[in-house]
């Protein structure tokens, strides 16, 4: 196990910024039909972060629930003005936020450590043999 880091970032405007103390083992791809419609992508990367390690340090998030394919409430929290998500977390305690990686200062420092929900993986992506797969979370 590596030792967290302390982190920073933002939205793609600015306006809101938070920081966190990270741990880059955590670092998760997600493919889920969830994800992929959210980013507009193939995924979302999010590192996991405990609730008492994450601080939003300007503006104001704006949140929406989502309900996963596992029934689960997850809060989406995002910029009211330009849109970009910072986090997913769960509804119920213990809380532990999936933070956008793109959206840190220093997203290069934190490649996934595995992959999730395999099975929704797009059939065209080309494999990413280095990162473990799993088919379900």
């Amino acid at each position: 196990m590596m030792e967290s880091l302390k982190t920073n970032g933002a939205c793609s405007c600015g306006e809101n910024t938070y920081e966190a103390e990270v741990d880059p083992d955590k670092v998760v791809m997600c493919n889920c039909s969830d994800c992929q419609t959210s980013s507009g992508g193939t995924c979302h990367v999010n590192v996991l972060v405990p609730e008492s390690d994450f601080h939003v340090t300007s503006g104001t998030l704006k949140e929406y629930i989502k309900i996963a394919e596992s029934g689960a409430r997850r809060i989406i929290g995002f910029c009211g003005t330009c849109g970009t998500q910072i986090f997913a977390v769960g509804a119920e305690a213990p809380r532990v936020y999936g933070v956008r990686v793109p959206t840190l200062a220093q997203r290069e420092q934190f490649p996934p450590k595995v992959q999730i929900w395999g099975r929704s993986r797009p059939k065209w992506l080309p494999p990413l043999d280095d990162i473990p797969v799993k088919e379900q979370q």
